[in-house]
Protein backbone atom coordinates (compact mmCIF):
# COMPACT_ATOMS: atom_id res chain seq x y z
CA UNK A 1 0.00 0.00 0.00
CA UNK A 2 1.04 3.59 -0.38
CA UNK A 3 3.13 4.88 2.48
CA UNK A 4 1.21 8.13 2.75
CA UNK A 5 -0.97 8.33 5.89
CA UNK A 6 -3.30 10.91 4.38
CA UNK A 7 -7.03 10.43 4.67
CA UNK A 8 -9.26 12.52 2.44
CA UNK A 9 -13.02 12.25 2.53
CA UNK A 10 -14.65 13.73 -0.57
CA UNK A 11 -18.46 14.03 -0.43
CA UNK A 12 -20.75 16.10 -2.63
CA UNK A 13 -22.32 18.53 -0.15
CA UNK A 14 -25.58 18.92 -2.05
CA UNK A 15 -26.93 15.40 -1.55
CA UNK A 16 -25.08 14.29 1.57
CA UNK A 17 -25.82 17.22 3.87
CA UNK A 18 -29.58 16.92 3.33
CA UNK A 19 -29.51 13.20 4.08
CA UNK A 20 -27.18 13.20 7.07
CA UNK A 21 -29.12 15.92 8.86
CA UNK A 22 -31.97 13.42 9.18
CA UNK A 23 -29.79 10.53 10.32
CA UNK A 24 -29.15 9.53 13.95
CA UNK A 25 -25.58 9.64 15.18
CA UNK A 26 -24.88 5.92 14.80
CA UNK A 27 -25.29 6.23 11.03
CA UNK A 28 -23.11 9.28 10.41
CA UNK A 29 -20.32 8.65 7.92
CA UNK A 30 -16.92 8.93 9.61
CA UNK A 31 -13.35 8.91 8.29
CA UNK A 32 -11.08 6.14 9.57
CA UNK A 33 -7.27 5.97 9.69
CA UNK A 34 -5.64 3.82 7.02
CA UNK A 35 -2.09 2.93 6.06
CA UNK A 36 -2.52 4.01 2.44
CA UNK A 37 -3.95 7.23 1.10
CA UNK A 38 -7.59 6.99 0.13
CA UNK A 39 -10.70 9.03 -0.37
CA UNK A 40 -14.41 8.28 -0.16
CA UNK A 41 -16.87 9.58 -2.71
CA UNK A 42 -20.52 9.42 -1.70
CA UNK A 43 -22.60 8.15 -4.62
CA UNK A 44 -26.21 7.68 -3.49
CA UNK A 45 -28.28 6.89 -0.47
CA UNK A 46 -31.60 5.10 -0.68
CA UNK A 47 -33.50 4.32 2.48
CA UNK A 48 -36.91 3.10 3.45
CA UNK A 49 -36.22 3.55 7.15
CA UNK A 50 -33.84 5.20 9.55
CA UNK A 51 -31.04 3.42 11.39
CA UNK A 52 -31.79 1.87 14.74
CA UNK A 53 -30.69 3.94 17.72
CA UNK A 54 -27.70 3.05 19.89
CA UNK A 55 -29.96 1.49 22.49
CA UNK A 56 -31.33 -1.08 20.05
CA UNK A 57 -30.08 -4.65 20.21
CA UNK A 58 -29.33 -7.30 17.62
CA UNK A 59 -32.46 -9.14 18.71
CA UNK A 60 -34.92 -6.41 17.73
CA UNK A 61 -34.39 -3.14 15.89
CA UNK A 62 -37.05 -0.45 15.96
CA UNK A 63 -37.34 0.89 12.40
CA UNK A 64 -39.40 3.88 11.38
CA UNK A 65 -40.44 4.75 7.87
CA UNK A 66 -38.44 7.52 6.20
CA UNK A 67 -38.53 9.36 2.92
CA UNK A 68 -36.81 7.98 -0.11
CA UNK A 69 -34.15 10.37 -1.39
CA UNK A 70 -34.31 11.99 -4.82
CA UNK A 71 -31.43 9.82 -6.00
CA UNK A 72 -33.57 6.69 -5.78
CA UNK A 73 -36.78 5.33 -7.09
CA UNK A 74 -39.06 2.92 -5.26
CA UNK A 75 -39.68 -0.28 -7.20
CA UNK A 76 -41.76 -2.38 -4.78
CA UNK A 77 -42.44 -2.93 -1.08
CA UNK A 78 -40.07 -0.22 0.06
CA UNK A 79 -37.19 -1.46 -2.09
CA UNK A 80 -35.19 1.21 -3.82
CA UNK A 81 -32.66 1.11 -6.62
CA UNK A 82 -30.17 3.63 -7.89
CA UNK A 83 -31.37 5.43 -11.00
CA UNK A 84 -29.54 4.17 -14.04
CA UNK A 85 -29.30 0.59 -12.76
CA UNK A 86 -31.66 -1.97 -14.24
CA UNK A 87 -32.96 -4.56 -11.83
CA UNK A 88 -32.65 -8.07 -13.16
CA UNK A 89 -35.02 -10.95 -12.56
CA UNK A 90 -32.30 -13.42 -11.72
CA UNK A 91 -29.18 -13.31 -9.59
CA UNK A 92 -27.22 -15.83 -11.63
CA UNK A 93 -23.87 -14.78 -13.09
CA UNK A 94 -20.93 -16.60 -14.69
CA UNK A 95 -20.15 -19.42 -12.27
CA UNK A 96 -17.30 -18.63 -9.89
CA UNK A 97 -15.22 -21.60 -8.78
CA UNK A 98 -15.38 -21.47 -5.00
CA UNK A 99 -12.37 -23.77 -4.61
CA UNK A 100 -10.24 -21.29 -6.56
CA UNK A 101 -11.55 -18.41 -4.43
CA UNK A 102 -10.81 -20.36 -1.23
CA UNK A 103 -7.31 -21.20 -2.47
CA UNK A 104 -6.56 -17.57 -3.39
CA UNK A 105 -7.66 -16.23 -0.02
CA UNK A 106 -5.94 -19.00 1.94
CA UNK A 107 -2.66 -18.08 0.20
CA UNK A 108 -3.21 -14.44 1.17
CA UNK A 109 -4.15 -15.18 4.79
CA UNK A 110 -0.76 -14.69 6.45
CA UNK A 111 -0.28 -11.19 5.01
CA UNK A 112 -3.93 -10.15 4.79
CA UNK A 113 -4.11 -7.96 7.92
CA UNK A 114 -0.92 -6.17 6.91
CA UNK A 115 -2.08 -5.15 3.41
CA UNK A 116 -5.89 -4.95 3.66
CA UNK A 117 -6.03 -1.29 4.72
CA UNK A 118 -8.97 -0.11 2.64
CA UNK A 119 -10.87 -3.31 3.44
CA UNK A 120 -10.56 -2.39 7.14
CA UNK A 121 -11.87 1.10 6.43
CA UNK A 122 -14.94 -0.33 4.68
CA UNK A 123 -15.58 -2.86 7.45
CA UNK A 124 -15.27 -0.17 10.14
CA UNK A 125 -17.90 1.85 8.32
CA UNK A 126 -20.18 -1.18 8.22
CA UNK A 127 -19.63 -1.75 11.95
CA UNK A 128 -20.29 1.95 12.61
CA UNK A 129 -23.72 1.47 11.02
CA UNK A 130 -24.62 -0.92 13.87
CA UNK A 131 -25.63 -0.03 17.42
CA UNK A 132 -22.73 -0.03 19.86
CA UNK A 133 -24.39 -2.60 22.15
CA UNK A 134 -25.45 -5.95 20.67
CA UNK A 135 -26.94 -9.09 22.11
CA UNK A 136 -28.04 -12.45 20.77
CA UNK A 137 -26.18 -14.53 18.19
CA UNK A 138 -24.35 -12.77 15.36
CA UNK A 139 -22.93 -14.29 12.17
CA UNK A 140 -20.02 -12.79 10.22
CA UNK A 141 -20.08 -14.15 6.65
CA UNK A 142 -16.68 -14.13 4.98
CA UNK A 143 -15.03 -13.45 8.32
CA UNK A 144 -11.48 -13.77 6.98
CA UNK A 145 -8.93 -13.44 9.75
CA UNK A 146 -11.65 -12.83 12.35
CA UNK A 147 -10.97 -9.19 13.24
CA UNK A 148 -14.56 -8.04 12.70
CA UNK A 149 -16.05 -11.19 14.23
CA UNK A 150 -14.15 -10.27 17.38
CA UNK A 151 -15.53 -6.72 17.14
CA UNK A 152 -19.08 -8.12 17.16
CA UNK A 153 -18.20 -10.22 20.22
CA UNK A 154 -16.73 -7.17 21.96
CA UNK A 155 -20.07 -5.39 21.53
CA UNK A 156 -21.91 -8.14 23.36
CA UNK A 157 -22.97 -10.61 20.65
CA UNK A 158 -22.31 -14.33 20.70
CA UNK A 159 -20.31 -14.17 17.49
CA UNK A 160 -19.67 -16.85 14.88
CA UNK A 161 -17.47 -16.36 11.82
CA UNK A 162 -17.81 -18.41 8.64
CA UNK A 163 -15.39 -18.38 5.73
CA UNK A 164 -14.73 -20.49 2.67
CA UNK A 165 -10.93 -20.25 3.07
CA UNK A 166 -9.44 -22.56 5.67
CA UNK A 167 -6.21 -20.54 5.63
CA UNK A 168 -8.12 -17.46 6.78
CA UNK A 169 -9.87 -19.43 9.52
CA UNK A 170 -6.52 -20.77 10.77
CA UNK A 171 -5.35 -17.18 11.26
CA UNK A 172 -8.64 -16.26 12.98
CA UNK A 173 -8.48 -19.19 15.42
CA UNK A 174 -4.85 -18.43 16.20
CA UNK A 175 -5.58 -14.82 17.17
CA UNK A 176 -9.11 -14.88 18.62
CA UNK A 177 -10.44 -17.42 21.11
CA UNK A 178 -13.80 -15.80 21.92
CA UNK A 179 -15.79 -16.25 18.67
CA UNK A 180 -16.55 -19.57 17.00
CA UNK A 181 -15.07 -20.03 13.51
CA UNK A 182 -16.58 -22.44 10.97
CA UNK A 183 -15.62 -23.35 7.42
CA UNK A 184 -18.47 -22.92 4.95
CA UNK A 185 -19.89 -21.19 1.89
CA UNK A 186 -22.36 -18.31 1.75
CA UNK A 187 -24.24 -20.40 -0.82
CA UNK A 188 -24.81 -23.15 1.75
CA UNK A 189 -24.40 -21.79 5.28
CA UNK A 190 -23.72 -24.64 7.75
CA UNK A 191 -26.27 -23.43 10.30
CA UNK A 192 -29.89 -24.24 11.16
CA UNK A 193 -32.81 -21.97 10.30
CA UNK A 194 -33.49 -18.81 12.33
CA UNK A 195 -30.32 -19.07 14.43
CA UNK A 196 -28.96 -15.51 14.20
CA UNK A 197 -30.31 -12.18 15.37
CA UNK A 198 -27.67 -10.33 13.34
CA UNK A 199 -25.96 -11.20 10.07
CA UNK A 200 -22.89 -9.13 9.20
CA UNK A 201 -20.61 -9.26 6.18
CA UNK A 202 -17.98 -6.95 4.74
CA UNK A 203 -16.17 -7.27 1.42
CA UNK A 204 -16.91 -10.98 0.92
CA UNK A 205 -20.24 -11.53 -0.84
CA UNK A 206 -19.05 -9.98 -4.13
CA UNK A 207 -17.37 -13.30 -4.89
CA UNK A 208 -20.74 -15.10 -5.01
CA UNK A 209 -21.91 -16.09 -8.48
CA UNK A 210 -25.59 -16.38 -7.53
CA UNK A 211 -27.01 -13.50 -5.51
CA UNK A 212 -30.42 -15.20 -5.24
CA UNK A 213 -28.98 -18.24 -3.41
CA UNK A 214 -26.92 -16.09 -1.04
CA UNK A 215 -29.90 -13.86 -0.22
CA UNK A 216 -32.08 -16.89 0.51
CA UNK A 217 -29.41 -18.36 2.79
CA UNK A 218 -29.14 -15.11 4.75
CA UNK A 219 -32.91 -15.02 5.13
CA UNK A 220 -32.97 -18.69 6.17
CA UNK A 221 -30.51 -18.36 9.06
CA UNK A 222 -31.95 -15.07 10.36
CA UNK A 223 -34.45 -14.87 13.19
CA UNK A 224 -37.73 -13.03 12.73
CA UNK A 225 -37.06 -9.40 13.55
CA UNK A 226 -33.35 -9.91 12.97
CA UNK A 227 -31.25 -7.59 10.83
CA UNK A 228 -28.37 -7.84 8.39
CA UNK A 229 -25.69 -5.22 7.78
CA UNK A 230 -23.81 -6.06 4.59
CA UNK A 231 -21.00 -4.20 2.81
CA UNK A 232 -20.70 -5.64 -0.70
CA UNK A 233 -18.35 -4.54 -3.47
CA UNK A 234 -20.40 -4.12 -6.65
CA UNK A 235 -20.03 -3.54 -10.37
CA UNK A 236 -18.16 -0.31 -11.07
CA UNK A 237 -15.19 -1.32 -8.92
CA UNK A 238 -11.65 -1.29 -10.35
CA UNK A 239 -12.76 0.84 -13.32
CA UNK A 240 -9.43 2.70 -13.47
CA UNK A 241 -7.54 -0.57 -13.84
CA UNK A 242 -9.95 -1.86 -16.47
CA UNK A 243 -9.66 1.37 -18.48
CA UNK A 244 -5.87 1.38 -18.24
CA UNK A 245 -5.71 -2.22 -19.45
CA UNK A 246 -7.88 -1.28 -22.41
CA UNK A 247 -5.75 1.77 -23.28
CA UNK A 248 -2.58 -0.35 -22.97
CA UNK A 249 -4.21 -3.00 -25.21
CA UNK A 250 -3.83 -5.69 -22.55
CA UNK A 251 -6.33 -8.52 -21.97
CA UNK A 252 -9.00 -7.70 -19.40
CA UNK A 253 -8.89 -9.57 -16.09
CA UNK A 254 -12.29 -11.21 -15.79
CA UNK A 255 -13.56 -10.09 -12.40
CA UNK A 256 -17.34 -10.33 -12.37
CA UNK A 257 -19.26 -8.49 -9.66
CA UNK A 258 -23.07 -8.18 -9.40
CA UNK A 259 -24.68 -4.74 -9.53
CA UNK A 260 -26.40 -3.04 -6.61
CA UNK A 261 -29.72 -3.59 -8.40
CA UNK A 262 -29.08 -7.35 -8.70
CA UNK A 263 -28.57 -7.56 -4.95
CA UNK A 264 -31.67 -5.44 -4.30
CA UNK A 265 -33.76 -7.74 -6.46
CA UNK A 266 -32.34 -10.88 -4.81
CA UNK A 267 -33.02 -9.56 -1.30
CA UNK A 268 -36.56 -8.71 -2.39
CA UNK A 269 -37.11 -12.22 -3.74
CA UNK A 270 -35.76 -13.76 -0.52
CA UNK A 271 -38.43 -11.97 1.54
CA UNK A 272 -35.97 -9.70 3.36
CA UNK A 273 -37.04 -6.08 3.81
CA UNK A 274 -34.51 -3.54 2.55
CA UNK A 275 -34.28 -0.71 5.07
CA UNK A 276 -31.41 1.25 3.53
CA UNK A 277 -28.69 1.06 0.86
CA UNK A 278 -25.78 3.49 0.62
CA UNK A 279 -23.42 3.13 -2.33
CA UNK A 280 -20.00 4.73 -1.98
CA UNK A 281 -16.72 4.84 -3.88
CA UNK A 282 -13.68 4.17 -1.68
CA UNK A 283 -10.59 5.25 -3.63
CA UNK A 284 -7.27 3.64 -2.73
CA UNK A 285 -4.23 5.60 -3.98
CA UNK A 286 -0.75 4.22 -4.66
CA UNK A 287 2.58 5.74 -5.59
CA UNK A 288 3.33 3.23 -8.35
CA UNK A 289 1.61 0.59 -10.46
CA UNK A 290 3.28 -2.37 -8.71
CA UNK A 291 1.98 -1.20 -5.33
CA UNK A 292 -1.52 -1.04 -6.80
CA UNK A 293 -1.31 -4.52 -8.35
CA UNK A 294 0.11 -6.01 -5.15
CA UNK A 295 -2.72 -4.44 -3.13
CA UNK A 296 -5.21 -6.48 -5.16
CA UNK A 297 -3.24 -9.72 -5.20
CA UNK A 298 -2.12 -9.40 -1.59
CA UNK A 299 -5.66 -9.61 -0.22
CA UNK A 300 -6.66 -12.56 -2.42
CA UNK A 301 -8.84 -10.53 -4.78
CA UNK A 302 -8.50 -10.85 -8.53
CA UNK A 303 -9.85 -12.77 -11.45
CA UNK A 304 -13.00 -14.82 -11.05
CA UNK A 305 -13.29 -15.91 -14.68
CA UNK A 306 -10.82 -17.51 -17.11
CA UNK A 307 -7.25 -16.99 -15.90
CA UNK A 308 -5.21 -14.50 -17.94
CA UNK A 309 -1.45 -14.77 -18.65
CA UNK A 310 0.82 -13.02 -16.15
CA UNK A 311 1.87 -9.49 -17.08
CA UNK A 312 5.40 -9.13 -18.44
CA UNK A 313 7.69 -6.22 -17.50
CA UNK A 314 6.80 -4.61 -20.81
CA UNK A 315 3.09 -5.01 -20.06
CA UNK A 316 3.52 -3.41 -16.63
CA UNK A 317 5.33 -0.42 -18.14
CA UNK A 318 2.54 -0.01 -20.71
CA UNK A 319 -0.06 -0.24 -17.94
CA UNK A 320 1.72 2.39 -15.84
CA UNK A 321 1.96 4.72 -18.85
CA UNK A 322 -1.74 4.24 -19.61
CA UNK A 323 -2.62 5.06 -15.98
CA UNK A 324 -0.57 8.27 -16.12
CA UNK A 325 -2.12 9.29 -19.44
CA UNK A 326 -5.65 8.72 -18.13
CA UNK A 327 -5.22 10.39 -14.73
CA UNK A 328 -2.81 13.12 -15.79
CA UNK A 329 -1.16 12.91 -12.35
CA UNK A 330 2.38 11.70 -11.87
CA UNK A 331 2.94 9.29 -9.00
CA UNK A 332 -0.75 8.77 -8.18
CA UNK A 333 -2.42 5.51 -9.13
CA UNK A 334 -6.04 5.30 -7.98
CA UNK A 335 -8.13 2.16 -7.55
CA UNK A 336 -11.84 2.48 -6.77
CA UNK A 337 -13.77 0.03 -4.62
CA UNK A 338 -17.49 0.68 -5.17
CA UNK A 339 -19.35 -0.64 -2.14
CA UNK A 340 -23.05 -0.85 -1.34
CA UNK A 341 -23.92 -0.83 2.37
CA UNK A 342 -27.22 -2.70 2.82
CA UNK A 343 -29.43 -2.76 5.94
CA UNK A 344 -31.99 -5.57 5.81
CA UNK A 345 -34.64 -6.84 8.21
CA UNK A 346 -36.48 -10.14 8.38
CA UNK A 347 -40.11 -9.47 9.20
Amino acid sequence: MSSSPATNIVTPAESLSNVESKMPRDSAQRPFPVNGAFSVRHITECKGATHAKDTATADKYAMTEGDTTNDCEVIAHGYATVKGFKATHGGTAPVINEQNVAHRFSKAAAQYNRVASIQRVIAKQALANLPHALRGEALDIGCGTGMHTQALFNRGAAATGVDIAEGMLAQARKKYSDPTFVQGSARNLPFPETQFSLVFSSMALQWASDTDIVAREIARVQKEGGVAELAIMVAGSFNELKTARKVAQLPQAQTYMPTTAQWVNSFKQSGLSLQRVITKDYVDRHSDIMSLLRSVKGVGAGETGRKQPALSRKDIKKLAMAYRNINGVEGSFALTYRVSHFRLEKR
